[in-house]
């Protein structure tokens, strides 16, 4: 039987990323035979992705987003209707035409791993919008994270993990547990998935030939505007793990005045600075 293969988008707002990520979808080598959007909350999405034709699943929103909660939802949904192959995106990346068909061989063709595609930042679109036959022309992968050729698959660390693009297969998805739905907010829920995949013997690799671009739009380095949640997730991290996660926008932050660091007979502690 042929495998079947679901995309998985959480989503509030980005309608826009969401379109274009459609049309990069659309162009791809091999179609997915699902496509599941997570709404956080937005029936606006909700609409578009059923108008489009996508399983649509709501999750509420209270207070900060859900972001662990929607991606357990998404691929949770994509698993009972049938997937065999997840392929997570996040609504901001538009997929290259071979990301769905390289994700989908290296998942049905090895043991239960994480597959880990290039990511590349895009520059602020033209006044017409991005051209999806060029896109990323120029632009190299995030420096970040390794970028391995087209066939070349490369051993990773799975502290740098991260949940823009990646795939895996059922298997390896029971076997992680979905991510931690106490992470809250934005900020550290990808870092500890890597870490319970590594806890439960999932082996990760970073994945030539399936590059996602990032669509470009205003943000803040360090992203003050989550400061809380940072620091809120960073603490439950380290209890867990017994390591700093985001440790470098927590410096920053520092030197803004706005987390103070703290140290106490058992190691460093963060926290938000009052006022």
């Amino acid at each position: 039987m042929t495998p079947r293969t679901a995309v998985v988008t959480i989503a509030r707002g980005r309608l826009d990323h969401l379109a274009l990520q459609w049309r990069g979808l659309d162009r791809g080598s091999l179609r997915a035979d699902d496509h599941v959007v997570v709404s956080m909350g937005d029936p606006e999405v909700t609409a578009a992705a059923r108008r489009r034709g996508c399983h649509a699943v709501e999750v509420p929103v209270v207070g900060e987003l859900p972001l662990s909660a929607a991606r357990n939802a998404g691929a949770r949904t994509a698993l009972e209707r049938g997937a065999d192959v997840l392929v997570l995106l996040d609504v901001d990346c538009v997929p290259g035409p071979e990301l769905v068909r390289t994700y989908r061989d290296h998942v049905v063709g090895g043991d239960p791993a994480l597959w880990c595609g290039t990511v590349a930042y895009l520059p602020p679109p033209p006044p017409d919008g991005y051209d999806l036959t060029t896109l990323g022309d120029g632009v190299a992968p995030h420096a970040a994270r390794p970028a391995p050729e087209p066939g070349e698959v490369l051993a990773a660390d799975h502290r740098l993990f991260w949940s823009l693009s990646f795939a895996l297969g059922a298997a390896a998805w029971e076997r992680t547990g979905g991510f931690a739905e106490d992470y809250v907010g934005y900020g550290g829920e990808d870092t500890d998935f890597g870490q319970r995949a590594r806890a439960a013997g999932v082996p990760m690799w970073w994945l030539g030939g399936a590059p996602a671009f990032h669509q470009h739009h205003p943000t803040r380095t360090p992203p003050v505007q989550h400061v809380t949640s940072i620091v809120a997730n960073a603490t439950r991290f380290h209890a867990r793990w017994g390591w700093w996660p985001m440790e470098g926008w927590l410096e920053q932050m520092a030197e803004e005045g706005l987390v103070t660091r703290t140290l106490t007979p058992s190691g460093a502690r963060w926290s938000v600075t009052p006022g």
